[in-house]
C-alpha cells in the first residue's frame, strides 16, 4: 500500500451527480498540476519502467493520434513546440520527448492518464485504441484494449444500453476547442494509486470504519482536431477522509 496524497481538490466530490454527469470544461482547465505532482510522477515512472506492458498499449493505427495528443500535451502544458526534444518538468525532473514512444512520453510529463478512442468507418461505437494508464481504479488495461465503450464498462454499476447511447452520443458530438468533463468518488480502504482489477475479480470489501480515503477522477473528453480521435484523460485525486471534511464538510453522503 503506498499513500500518494493531495490535500485539497478544485471540485466538491461529496455531491456526485448521476450518470453521465457531463459538464463544459474551459480548454485551459483541461490538463491540471496539483501539489501532487511531484510524488504522482515518481510513482508514475516507477510503473512505466517496472510494469510497462501494464499501463501501456497501443495499436499501429492509433500512432497518428498518439502523436497529435503528446503535441497537444507539449503546446499546452509547456509552450514546446514539435521540435522540442526535452521538456523541464514542475518538479524539475528533464524528460526527453521519445516520439516513438508517444504513450510512455505522455506518461512521463503530465499527471493525467490518457486513453484514445477512436470511431472505425463503419463502427457503432469508438474503440479504446491507445492509452497510458498508471492508476486504474478497479480495471485493467489489458481486458479493454480494442474494445468498444459498451464492453469497457462491462461490469459498472448502472451502465445500461441507455447510458451507453448518451456516451456514445457523446464522443461523436464532442467539439474541439469544447471539452466536456465529469467525476466520480468513492470511498477506500487502500490509498494506492495503481489498483488494477480484473472484470471477473470481485472489489475488494471495506467498511465505514476502514473507508479512511477518498478517491475521485477528473475525467475529460477532448476532440483532437487533426484526426478526430477522442481522448478520454483521468486526473486521479486521493484525500484521506479528514481532509476532505475539512475542505467540503459533510455536504452530502457517499456510497
Amino acid at each position: 500500500m503506498t499513500e500518494i496524497l493531495q490535500t485539497s481538490i478544485p471540485y466538491n466530490p461529496l455531491a456526485p451527480r448521476p450518470l453521465p454527469g457531463i459538464q463544459p470544461l474551459k480548454p485551459e482547465d483541461w490538463l491540471r498540476f496539483d501539489a501532487g505532482f511531484a510524488a504522482q510522477l515518481a510513482e508514475r515512472e516507477r510503473l512505466l519502467r517496472d510494469h510497462p506492458d501494464a499501463v501501456l498499449a497501443m495499436d499501429a493505427g492509433a500512432a497518428p493520434a498518439a502523436q497529435e495528443l503528446l503535441d497537444h500535451v507539449l503546446a499546452v502544458r509547456y509552450g514546446a513546440g514539435i521540435d522540442a526534444d526535452h521538456v523541464i518538468r514542475p518538479d524539475g525532473a528533464k524528460v526527453a520527448i521519445n516520439r516513438a514512444q508517444p504513450m510512455e512520453t505522455l506518461g512521463r510529463i503530465a499527471q493525467q492518464d490518457f486513453c484514445i478512442l477512436e470511431r472505425p468507418e463503419g463502427g457503432a461505437e469508438h474503440v479504446l485504441t491507445a492509452a497510458v494508464l498508471c492508476f486504474p481504479a478497479s480495471w485493467t488495461l489489458a481486458e479493454k484494449f480494442m474494445k468498444p465503450l459498451l464492453a469497457i464498462h462491462v461490469p459498472v454499476k448502472d451502465y445500461d444500453a441507455g447510458i451507453a447511447r448518451r456516451v456514445q452520443r457523446l464522443f461523436d458530438g464532442v467539439q474541439v476547442g469544447r471539452p466536456l468533463w465529469r467525476f466520480n468518488a468513492l470511498w477506500y480502504a487502500d490509498p494506492s494509486l495503481h489498483q488494477p482489477r480484473l472484470e471477473r475479480d470481485p472489489r475488494p470489501t471495506s467498511t465505514p470504519e476502514t473507508q479512511n480515503y477518498m478517491r475521485s477522477e477528473l475525467q475529460s473528453i477532448y476532440r483532437l482536431p487533426e484526426t478526430r480521435a477522442v481522448v478520454f484523460s483521468i486526473h486521479t485525486t486521493v484525500m484521506s477522509r479528514a481532509q476532505v471534511l475539512a475542505q467540503w464538510g459533510a455536504r452530502s453522503e457517499m456510497d
